[in-house]
């Protein structure tokens, strides 16, 4: 059962920026946003790009590879709200900044074929 990490302590991401971290098997993109931590899976759905490198502005983040950008609540691709990238819960206990991210779902068993 996944449970809060902590990635970084406070004081380590700067203010309108993002840093990466590896969380429970994901690289996640943690961000500073109007003195709330926020996070996102920081790969680019596109391409693969660290979305933590971005530009941030207005509570987004723009992709440094083709400019696809996305918002920092909830993952949403801005130009198509259909898509998302993963969003996930974050908190600070003391001085540290923790996420939760989800383990992956089991695998399902191969079914029998007769």
């Amino acid at each position: 059962m996944a449970d809060f990490q902590t990635v970084a302590q406070v004081g380590d991401i700067p203010a309108g920026e993002g840093r990466s971290f590896p969380v429970n098997g994901k690289l996640v993109g943690v961000f500073l946003i109007d003195e709330e931590y926020l996070a996102i899976n920081d790969l680019c759905p596109h391409m693969g790009a660290s979305l933590s490198a971005g530009w941030v502005e207005e509570g987004k983040v723009m992709c440094p590879w083709h400019a696809w950008r996305f918002d920092l609540q909830d993952g949403t691709w801005c130009d198509n709200p259909k898509i998302k990238t993963d969003s996930y819960e974050t908190r600070v206990e003391g001085d540290d900044i923790q996420v939760l991210v989800p383990d992956a779902p089991e695998p399902s068993p191969p079914t029998k074929t007769e």
